[in-house]
């Protein structure tokens, strides 16, 4: 004896629609994903974590902790932005802090992989000075288009509604203000 739909087999649609949109909202945005910076947040990410595994694979153990905070904070602002989590906080200056982030990671890495290189012989130490210099390549790439974004920016006098200014009013003007 079969009975169909008098025990809820079939679920309703709509039961179903509040946890897909719950998964959705974690998920990364794929707009963000595939852009220049979704990019450069990637590589931070997976070379931060290379660099993590070699370093505690290694005799320079010591090091360990840098790239695992530059990993959660690349990780954190990659969450962030893909998931458009900053446009609710206001309060914090978002390029400014990850500014902060790509060149204090540079630094770090530059001179932690130099030390790695220099100071240790065996292959894990090696292996992370050798990521951890291209991770200082990718972030000072990124501190630099974001520094460049800041100076566009600043240049438009700060108001992202206005559209760029192009040198055609500097021609029509009638002023020799320089």
């Amino acid at each position: 004896l079969f009975l169909t739909g008098a025990m809820g087999d079939i679920e309703a649609p709509e039961s179903t629609a509040a946890p897909q949109a719950a998964i959705r909202a974690l998920l990364p945005d794929k707009a963000f994903v595939t852009s220049r910076k979704g990019q450069l947040l990637i590589a931070e990410v997976a070379l931060c974590f290379i660099t993590f595994i070699c370093f505690v694979a290694s005799s320079a153990a010591a090091f360990v902790t840098a790239p695992l905070v530059e990993f959660l904070m690349a990780f954190f602002l990659l969450f962030a932005y893909s998931t458009k989590f900053n446009e609710r906080f206001k309060g914090f200056h978002w390029p400014l802090m990850d500014f902060l982030r790509c060149v204090s990671a540079s630094i770090i890495y530059f001179i932690i992989s130099i030390i790695a290189v220099s100071r240790y012989t065996d292959a894990a130490s090696k292996a992370a000075g050798v990521f951890g210099f291209v991770a200082t390549i990718v972030f000072a790439l990124d501190f630099y288009v974001i520094f460049n974004d800041l100076a566009n920016f600043l240049k438009q006098g700060g108001d992202s509604t206005e559209p760029p200014q192009t040198g055609r009013q500097d021609e029509d003007s009638d002023s020799d203000s320089d």
